[in-house]
C-alpha cells in the first residue's frame, strides 16, 4: 500500500514498514537456528570419541573433497552479496543473474556433499554405525538440509522477480533469503573447521 513507501533514499528492502518488520522477524528466527545449530554442534562434540571402535573419521575425511565444497559455499556467499549489490542500484537482470549464480554454486556443494555421504556408506560409516557417526551425519544433514531449502527458496524468489520486478516486497525478500544464505556459510566455516580439520587431526 502507498502509505506503507518510506524514505525513497533507503535501500529498497527498507522503504516499507513491512519489509523491515519482515527483516527484524527474520533476524530473530537466525536466533533460533543459532540454537538449533549450537545444539548440534554440542552433541556431536560430546560424543566425538564414541565411535565403538569403528572407523574414525579421520580414515575418511579427505582434505581435497572439504576444500572444495567449502570453495563453493563460501564463493556462492560472495555472488549473493553481488546479488543484493545490485539490487540496491535496481538492476533486475543482473540481480536475477547473480542470484541464479549462488543456486547453481549452492547445488554444486549440495551435489558434493550427497556424494560424500554415499561414498561414507560405501565404507561403512552410517548412522548406525557408532554415536558419533550418528552425531556427524545429523549435524552435516541439518545444514545440508538447510541449504537445499535456501536454493528452492532463492529460486522462487526470482520467479517473482521475473513477474512483479524489483519492489520494496521482493527487495525485501532477496535480502531476509542473503541473511539466511550468509548464516549457513558462518555455520559451515564452523564444520569445517570444527568437524573435518580437528576430524583429521585426531
Amino acid at each position: 500500500m502507498a502509505h506503507e513507501v518510506m524514505n525513497e533514499n533507503e535501500p529498497l528492502e527498507y522503504q516499507s514498514e513491512t519489509g523491515r518488520l519482515n527483516i527484524l522477524g527474520f533476524w530473530i528466527f537466525l536466533g533460533a537456528e543459532i540454537a538449533l545449530f549450537s545444539t548440534l554442534f554440542a552433541t556431536y562434540f560430546v560424543l566425538i570419541n564414541r565411535t565403538a571402535g569403528e572407523i574414525m573419521p579421520g580414515e575418511l575425511f579427505e582434505l581435497k573433497l572439504v576444500l572444495i565444497m567449502t570453495f563453493l559455499l563460501l564463493t556462492s556467499s560472495f555472488t549473493c552479496g553481488l546479488a543484493v549489490h545490485e539490487l540496491r542500484n535496481r538492476n533486475t537482470k543482473a540481480t536475477i543473474a547473480w542470484l541464479i549464480v549462488t543456486v547453481l554454486l549452492g547445488m554444486g556443494f549440495v551435489g558434493f556433499e550427497i556424494y560424500e555421504f554415499a561414498h561414507y556408506a560405501h565404507e561403512g560409516a552410517t548412522l548406525s554405525t557408532s554415536a558419533f557417526w550418528s552425531s556427524f551425519f545429523v549435524l552435516l544433514g541439518t545444514h545440508g538440509l538447510h541449504v537445499s531449502i535456501g536454493i528452492c527458496w532463492i529460486i522462487m524468489i526470482m520467479i517473482q522477480i521475473k513477474r512483479r520486478g524489483l519492489t520494496p516486497k521482493t527487495s525485501s525478500k532477496v535480502f531476509i533469503s542473503s541473511l539466511y544464505w550468509h548464516f549457513l556459510d558462518v555455520v559451515w566455516i564452523f564444520i569445517f573447521t570444527g568437524v573435518y580439520l580437528l576430524g583429521m587431526v585426531k
